[in-house]
């Protein structure tokens, strides 16, 4: 099995049965091989994060299955899906979502503490991957006193802290200037370079979507 994510004939409806029913997904498939970078292009209410949320299993389709590393995980008990959240997923999202009274390091400690790792693994981890995104000298500022680009790069590190198989990103640098929007993506693609792990990242941005190894299109609820 060389694909790390593969998606298979997904279909999702809200409200369903009601007059109101919405369908967001209509059998859409995909596959991420193992250290591939996909960009999934789609308009904004297309269902690009309905099928995020899907592929990180925070949701179930209707139908249709989900293959995390050759494991069908749509059907699989809540301790199963929370134990592939917490090890083999990270998730980024356009706004951070650090923890405000939590340092820097202290964000990218907590997932990794919460799985088990000693306080000074931890810590290493933390260190070690701030310093791959250039921030190791704001570690210890809360995220209140960073940047924009360093609350990002920090939220890239807690994705990644507890060395997940497979990254989902929405709009990673969405809500960033132009100019330190293409620094902090270069960092992140940096990182998942020498991470060597798979990426789904969507994207309204088609100069940074052309940056990655394949480009998607959510459309009519099919990826095209």
């Amino acid at each position: 099995m060389n694909d790390t994510l593969v998606l298979d004939g997904l279909t999702k409806a809200y409200n369903r049965g009601k007059p109101a029913e919405v369908t967001v997904l209509r059998g859409a498939s995909l596959a991420v091989a193992r250290g591939e970078v996909v960009a999934l292009v789609a308009p904004s209410g297309a269902g690009k994060s309905t099928l995020l949320h899907i592929a990180g299993l925070l949701d179930t389709p209707d139908a249709g299955r989900v293959l995390l590393a050759g494991r069908d995980m749509a059907r699989s008990g809540d301790g199963a899906r929370t134990r592939a959240r917490r090890e083999e997923v990270g998730f980024i999202y356009q706004f951070h979502h650090l923890l405000p009274e939590f340092t820097a390091l202290e964000n990218i400690m907590l997932p990794q503490l919460a799985n088990g790792t000693s306080a000074p693994a931890a810590q290493a981890r933390a260190m070690d991957l701030l310093a791959r995104v250039g921030v190791s000298t704001r570690a210890h500022h809360r995220p209140a006193a960073l940047s924009g680009g360093e609350q990002q790069r920090v939220a890239f590190c807690r994705a990644l802290a507890n060395a997940p198989r497979l990254l989902l990103a929405d709009e990673p640098t969405g809500n960033l200037d132009p100019g330190t929007s293409d620094q902090v993506f270069a960092a992140l693609m940096d990182l998942v370079r020498e991470t060597g792990l798979s990426a789904l990242i969507a994207t309204h941005n088609l100069d940074l979507a052309a940056r990655m190894d394949r480009i998607v299109r959510l459309d009519q609820g099919r990826v095209v």
